[in-house]
């Protein structure tokens, strides 16, 4: 079926998958560009493809096609792709694994995209979310992890609730500071730990501090006060990961 009207109430429905309370109502989120929603595909995530009207993109997915003005409405991006999916939100599983990330009130969208693909590549077995974290689902978190967010266990919880069971079940807990605490280059390598990244401005909580088993810092040079949290993470995740 050919959808051509902005205002018909399914197209309308779609669109509102842009605001996260819609995702939350309705567990579906949006994903753009023949990339991302191949992954999705290859992950069984998909509910409906949308293409525009003329695109061959054979899926075994139930499909709709809309013209390039639906395209424009619906998508977000600067240059809309023909291409895209409604997709079912990631089931949540429980804590998994031995290598857990954890992200204390991260906000930019890219920054937790590019946190995503880190943990991906460097063998991270579940991410942790704080429920004050960016939207999972945001399509600017969904672009810049590149599709790796369908690689990886991710779960929201209440940190002050989730990391004394991570104490309990013998995580090493390991805070992120700028200076103090243990340099990264000393930290033997460690089984079973959960490494704790906190916000871009204001670091880690200061309840969530005092969780902490030890510190680690990044030794940079003198003129560098502070790195990106999501390169700062990803260089964690690599010496972590030797």
């Amino acid at each position: 079926m050919l959808y051509s009207n902005i205002k018909n109430e399914k197209i309308k429905n779609i669109k509102k998958l842009n605001q996260k309370k819609y995702r939350d109502r309705d567990n579906l989120f949006i994903v753009e560009g023949e990339h991302l929603v191949l992954e999705a595909y290859k992950k069984g995530m998909i509910k409906e493809l949308i293409l525009e009207q003329n695109v061959i993109f054979p899926l075994d997915v139930p499909t709709i096609y809309v013209t390039n003005d639906v395209i424009n409405y619906i998508s977000e991006l600067e240059t809309p792709q023909p291409i895209m999916a409604i997709c079912n939100k990631l089931e949540e599983k429980e804590l998994i694994g031995n290598k857990i990330l954890v992200l204390d009130g991260i906000q930019d969208p890219g920054n937790l995209g590019t946190i995503i693909r880190s943990a991906v590549a460097f063998n991270i077995d579940t991410i942790i979310l704080s429920n004050d974290t960016v939207d999972l689902y945001n399509s600017k978190v969904i672009r810049a992890s590149q599709g790796l967010l369908f690689h990886i266990n991710i779960i929201k919880r209440n940190l002050l609730d989730i990391i004394p069971v991570l104490k309990e079940n013998k995580y090493q807990i390991i805070g992120t500071k700028v200076t103090y605490g243990n340099s990264l280059k000393s930290i033997a390598k460690l089984q079973k730990f959960a490494i704790i990244m906190g916000n871009e401005g204001n670091g880690i909580k200061d309840e969530i501090q005092e969780l902490c088993d030890q510190f680690i810092y990044i030794d940079m040079n003198e003129a560098c006060e502070s790195l990106n949290v999501g390169v700062a993470t990803s260089i964690i995740l690599y010496e972590l990961d030797k």
